[in-house]
């Protein structure tokens, strides 16, 4: 039986803490804090002391955190490609963001030329890191199915 992935809903990670997480998706990046739930008790059945956090983006999906004090995590540090969280905004709106990261004392980099995106990076209170990517004209039919296809047949090859 096939099934429509309709789009995402939200992408959940850790977080040290939920009001300095706030603080930079809400304040720095002005996604809204949508929803929050207390949870108590796993579906397991597992007490717990958990706190998770919505944050809206304008397509209506979320980007969501969970802070649980009570749970050792590992926040490992990451290199910039390992894992990284790409939301997209306006070209225009790229510069600006950079001199305002900049200015907070986040730390940020860019822009970086990808051919058919342009993107700045940010971490966020977590190390999470976080790009900010804008499509470059022509963006849509640069995209080619057959030539990624091929690109990993050649990777796969050659490794």
């Amino acid at each position: 039986m096939a099934i429509t992935i309709k789009g995402l809903h939200h992408n959940a990670y850790r977080c040290r803490d939920s009001e300095q997480t706030r603080q930079f998706y809400e304040e720095f990046l002005g996604l809204p804090l949508a929803h929050a739930l207390r949870l108590e008790e796993s579906k397991s059945g597992r007490l717990v002391h958990v706190l998770h956090t919505f944050y809206q983006m304008a397509d209506g999906s979320f980007l969501a955190f969970f802070e649980a004090p009570d749970e050792p995590f590992e926040f490992k540090n990451q290199a910039d490609y390992d894992l990284h969280i790409a939301l997209e905004v306006d070209r225009d709106e790229l510069e600006p963001l950079m001199q305002r990261g900049k200015a907070a004392g986040i730390d940020t980099r860019g822009i970086s030329d990808h051919a058919f995106i342009d993107s700045i990076y940010f971490r966020d209170p977590n190390g999470y890191v976080i790009e900010l990517t804008a499509k470059r004209p022509g963006h849509d039919s640069a995209l080619s199915s057959a030539k990624a296809r091929l690109m990993l047949d050649q990777w796969q090859s050659s490794k």
